[in-house]
Protein backbone atom coordinates (compact mmCIF):
# COMPACT_ATOMS: atom_id res chain seq x y z
CA UNK A 1 0.00 0.00 0.00
CA UNK A 2 1.20 3.15 -0.88
CA UNK A 3 2.04 6.39 1.66
CA UNK A 4 -1.32 8.51 0.50
CA UNK A 5 -3.56 5.36 1.04
CA UNK A 6 -1.73 4.71 4.49
CA UNK A 7 -2.13 8.49 5.26
CA UNK A 8 -5.53 8.17 4.33
CA UNK A 9 -6.35 5.67 7.11
CA UNK A 10 -4.23 7.25 9.33
CA UNK A 11 -6.55 10.30 9.07
CA UNK A 12 -10.28 9.06 8.39
CA UNK A 13 -13.16 11.45 9.84
CA UNK A 14 -14.08 9.03 12.77
CA UNK A 15 -16.34 10.18 15.74
CA UNK A 16 -17.30 7.80 19.10
CA UNK A 17 -19.47 8.24 21.63
CA UNK A 18 -17.07 5.48 23.72
CA UNK A 19 -14.87 7.66 26.07
CA UNK A 20 -11.05 7.60 25.44
CA UNK A 21 -8.10 8.71 27.89
CA UNK A 22 -7.25 12.25 27.82
CA UNK A 23 -4.51 13.18 25.85
CA UNK A 24 -2.81 14.74 29.28
CA UNK A 25 -2.92 10.60 30.78
CA UNK A 26 -1.21 10.15 26.91
CA UNK A 27 1.83 12.33 27.67
CA UNK A 28 2.15 11.26 30.99
CA UNK A 29 3.41 8.11 29.31
CA UNK A 30 6.20 10.17 28.32
CA UNK A 31 7.72 9.35 31.61
CA UNK A 32 9.40 6.15 30.03
CA UNK A 33 11.92 8.55 28.82
CA UNK A 34 13.08 8.90 32.47
CA UNK A 35 13.41 5.17 32.75
CA UNK A 36 16.80 4.34 32.26
CA UNK A 37 17.70 6.82 35.01
CA UNK A 38 15.64 5.28 37.63
CA UNK A 39 16.59 1.71 36.88
CA UNK A 40 20.18 1.55 38.29
CA UNK A 41 18.32 2.63 41.77
CA UNK A 42 15.41 0.63 41.73
CA UNK A 43 15.36 -2.83 43.84
CA UNK A 44 12.72 -4.88 42.97
CA UNK A 45 11.77 -7.58 45.26
CA UNK A 46 11.40 -11.13 43.21
CA UNK A 47 9.84 -13.83 44.95
CA UNK A 48 11.07 -17.28 43.96
CA UNK A 49 8.29 -18.85 42.12
CA UNK A 50 5.80 -21.70 43.55
CA UNK A 51 5.49 -23.16 40.42
CA UNK A 52 7.67 -22.15 37.23
CA UNK A 53 5.68 -21.50 34.12
CA UNK A 54 6.46 -21.28 30.56
CA UNK A 55 5.69 -18.05 29.22
CA UNK A 56 5.75 -16.30 25.71
CA UNK A 57 5.78 -12.96 25.72
CA UNK A 58 4.40 -10.97 22.84
CA UNK A 59 4.74 -7.52 22.62
CA UNK A 60 2.79 -4.16 21.86
CA UNK A 61 2.47 -2.54 18.90
CA UNK A 62 5.49 -0.94 17.05
CA UNK A 63 7.31 -2.40 20.16
CA UNK A 64 10.01 -5.67 20.01
CA UNK A 65 11.15 -8.27 22.45
CA UNK A 66 13.52 -5.65 22.61
CA UNK A 67 10.88 -3.00 24.69
CA UNK A 68 10.26 -6.57 26.70
CA UNK A 69 13.85 -7.44 27.91
CA UNK A 70 13.40 -5.88 31.41
CA UNK A 71 10.22 -7.67 32.09
CA UNK A 72 11.26 -11.08 30.76
CA UNK A 73 14.69 -10.87 33.48
CA UNK A 74 12.43 -10.19 36.11
CA UNK A 75 10.12 -12.86 35.37
CA UNK A 76 13.31 -15.03 34.96
CA UNK A 77 14.23 -14.27 38.18
CA UNK A 78 11.39 -15.63 39.73
CA UNK A 79 12.32 -18.76 38.44
CA UNK A 80 9.68 -19.12 34.87
CA UNK A 81 11.29 -19.42 31.22
CA UNK A 82 10.42 -16.64 29.24
CA UNK A 83 10.11 -17.09 25.04
CA UNK A 84 10.32 -14.34 22.77
CA UNK A 85 7.61 -14.45 20.04
CA UNK A 86 9.95 -14.75 17.46
CA UNK A 87 8.44 -12.68 14.51
CA UNK A 88 10.51 -9.26 15.81
CA UNK A 89 8.12 -6.18 15.74
CA UNK A 90 4.76 -5.90 16.19
CA UNK A 91 3.29 -4.06 12.65
CA UNK A 92 -0.08 -5.38 12.95
CA UNK A 93 -2.19 -8.29 12.29
CA UNK A 94 -1.77 -10.76 8.97
CA UNK A 95 -2.28 -14.11 8.04
CA UNK A 96 1.65 -14.71 7.64
CA UNK A 97 2.21 -13.50 11.36
CA UNK A 98 -0.40 -15.76 13.01
CA UNK A 99 0.97 -18.81 10.90
CA UNK A 100 4.14 -17.96 12.85
CA UNK A 101 3.40 -17.69 15.80
CA UNK A 102 1.34 -20.65 16.04
CA UNK A 103 4.22 -22.39 14.66
CA UNK A 104 6.05 -20.40 17.35
CA UNK A 105 3.72 -21.49 20.18
CA UNK A 106 3.95 -25.19 19.11
CA UNK A 107 7.56 -24.93 18.53
CA UNK A 108 7.57 -23.84 22.25
CA UNK A 109 4.92 -26.51 23.76
CA UNK A 110 7.22 -29.34 22.05
CA UNK A 111 10.51 -28.08 23.51
CA UNK A 112 9.16 -28.11 26.99
CA UNK A 113 6.01 -30.29 26.66
CA UNK A 114 4.61 -28.26 29.08
CA UNK A 115 1.01 -25.82 28.51
CA UNK A 116 2.24 -22.19 27.82
CA UNK A 117 1.02 -18.85 29.24
CA UNK A 118 1.08 -15.92 26.97
CA UNK A 119 1.73 -12.69 28.08
CA UNK A 120 0.41 -9.92 25.78
CA UNK A 121 1.08 -6.19 26.48
CA UNK A 122 -1.52 -4.15 24.05
CA UNK A 123 -2.09 -5.56 20.48
CA UNK A 124 0.38 -8.00 21.72
CA UNK A 125 -2.61 -8.91 23.82
CA UNK A 126 -5.05 -9.46 21.02
CA UNK A 127 -2.82 -11.89 19.16
CA UNK A 128 -2.39 -13.82 22.50
CA UNK A 129 -6.34 -14.15 22.51
CA UNK A 130 -6.32 -15.26 18.87
CA UNK A 131 -3.50 -18.32 19.49
CA UNK A 132 -4.94 -19.44 22.63
CA UNK A 133 -8.58 -19.76 20.10
CA UNK A 134 -6.44 -21.36 17.64
CA UNK A 135 -4.78 -23.74 19.83
CA UNK A 136 -5.64 -24.41 23.17
CA UNK A 137 -4.14 -27.49 23.88
CA UNK A 138 -1.19 -25.53 24.01
CA UNK A 139 -1.78 -22.89 26.30
CA UNK A 140 -2.13 -22.91 30.05
CA UNK A 141 -3.57 -19.08 30.04
CA UNK A 142 -3.89 -15.72 28.58
CA UNK A 143 -2.94 -12.94 30.12
CA UNK A 144 -3.32 -9.30 28.69
CA UNK A 145 -1.61 -5.80 29.44
CA UNK A 146 -3.65 -3.17 28.54
CA UNK A 147 -5.29 -4.82 25.68
CA UNK A 148 -8.22 -3.48 23.73
CA UNK A 149 -10.65 -6.22 24.56
CA UNK A 150 -14.05 -4.81 23.91
CA UNK A 151 -15.79 -1.68 22.85
CA UNK A 152 -15.20 0.21 19.74
CA UNK A 153 -11.53 -0.31 18.32
CA UNK A 154 -11.31 3.06 17.32
CA UNK A 155 -12.41 4.71 21.04
CA UNK A 156 -8.56 4.65 21.84
CA UNK A 157 -5.11 6.69 21.16
CA UNK A 158 -3.60 4.32 19.18
CA UNK A 159 -5.55 3.47 15.87
CA UNK A 160 -4.48 6.26 13.94
CA UNK A 161 -0.89 5.30 14.17
CA UNK A 162 -1.95 1.31 13.70
CA UNK A 163 -3.96 1.62 10.13
CA UNK A 164 -0.71 4.04 9.08
CA UNK A 165 1.75 1.90 9.91
CA UNK A 166 -0.54 -1.75 9.32
CA UNK A 167 -1.93 -0.27 6.10
CA UNK A 168 -5.58 -1.80 6.54
CA UNK A 169 -8.58 -0.71 9.09
CA UNK A 170 -8.26 -1.42 12.38
CA UNK A 171 -11.97 -2.69 12.29
CA UNK A 172 -11.40 -4.64 8.96
CA UNK A 173 -8.24 -6.97 9.42
CA UNK A 174 -7.06 -8.93 6.66
CA UNK A 175 -7.35 -12.06 8.76
CA UNK A 176 -9.93 -14.27 10.02
CA UNK A 177 -10.03 -13.56 13.54
CA UNK A 178 -12.04 -14.36 16.58
CA UNK A 179 -12.42 -10.95 18.43
CA UNK A 180 -15.55 -11.47 20.46
CA UNK A 181 -15.52 -14.01 22.32
CA UNK A 182 -13.52 -15.72 25.08
CA UNK A 183 -10.71 -18.07 24.87
CA UNK A 184 -11.56 -21.34 25.83
CA UNK A 185 -8.44 -21.13 28.43
CA UNK A 186 -8.00 -19.02 31.31
CA UNK A 187 -8.21 -15.74 31.12
CA UNK A 188 -6.79 -12.55 32.77
CA UNK A 189 -7.40 -9.11 32.05
CA UNK A 190 -4.81 -6.32 33.08
CA UNK A 191 -6.17 -2.66 32.64
CA UNK A 192 -4.41 0.89 34.16
CA UNK A 193 -7.01 4.13 35.57
CA UNK A 194 -4.04 5.56 34.17
CA UNK A 195 -3.75 4.30 31.11
CA UNK A 196 -3.60 6.65 27.98
CA UNK A 197 -3.63 4.99 25.03
CA UNK A 198 -6.49 2.38 26.03
CA UNK A 199 -9.67 3.41 28.08
CA UNK A 200 -10.66 1.29 30.78
CA UNK A 201 -13.39 -0.36 29.53
CA UNK A 202 -11.52 -1.67 26.50
CA UNK A 203 -8.72 -3.68 28.72
CA UNK A 204 -11.19 -4.81 31.45
CA UNK A 205 -13.77 -6.15 29.32
CA UNK A 206 -16.77 -7.55 30.23
CA UNK A 207 -17.45 -10.98 32.02
CA UNK A 208 -18.16 -12.43 28.89
CA UNK A 209 -14.71 -11.92 27.31
CA UNK A 210 -12.32 -13.01 30.28
CA UNK A 211 -12.16 -14.92 33.60
CA UNK A 212 -11.23 -12.11 35.94
CA UNK A 213 -9.61 -8.64 35.56
CA UNK A 214 -6.94 -7.22 37.68
CA UNK A 215 -6.66 -3.36 38.11
CA UNK A 216 -2.58 -2.29 37.70
CA UNK A 217 -1.70 1.39 38.51
CA UNK A 218 1.01 1.86 35.86
CA UNK A 219 1.16 3.95 32.24
CA UNK A 220 0.37 1.92 29.30
CA UNK A 221 4.05 1.83 28.71
CA UNK A 222 4.60 1.00 31.76
CA UNK A 223 2.92 -2.42 31.81
CA UNK A 224 6.78 -3.41 30.33
CA UNK A 225 8.41 -1.93 33.08
CA UNK A 226 6.67 -0.57 35.94
CA UNK A 227 7.49 -2.37 39.31
CA UNK A 228 3.69 -2.31 39.91
CA UNK A 229 2.72 -4.50 36.72
CA UNK A 230 5.73 -6.55 37.01
CA UNK A 231 4.50 -7.53 40.89
CA UNK A 232 0.98 -8.05 39.86
CA UNK A 233 2.40 -9.98 36.54
CA UNK A 234 4.02 -12.18 39.11
CA UNK A 235 1.61 -12.65 41.24
CA UNK A 236 -0.69 -14.03 38.02
CA UNK A 237 2.12 -16.16 37.50
CA UNK A 238 1.41 -17.91 40.55
CA UNK A 239 -2.40 -17.88 41.34
CA UNK A 240 -3.30 -21.01 41.37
Amino acid sequence: MGVLSRLGLAFQSYATSEPKPSMRRLVAGLDVLAEPLRRPFRKLEIKPADTPKVVMLLPGFIASPLQMRYLARQIEAAGHTVKKWGIGANLGASQLRLNKLEDRLAAIHRRYGRDVVLLGWSLGGIFARELAHRRPEMVERVITMGSPIAGDKRANNAWRAYQLVAGHAIDALPVDVNLDEKPPVETVAMWSPIDGVIPQHAAKGTDALRDRQVEVDCTHIGFSYDPNAIQAILRELDRK
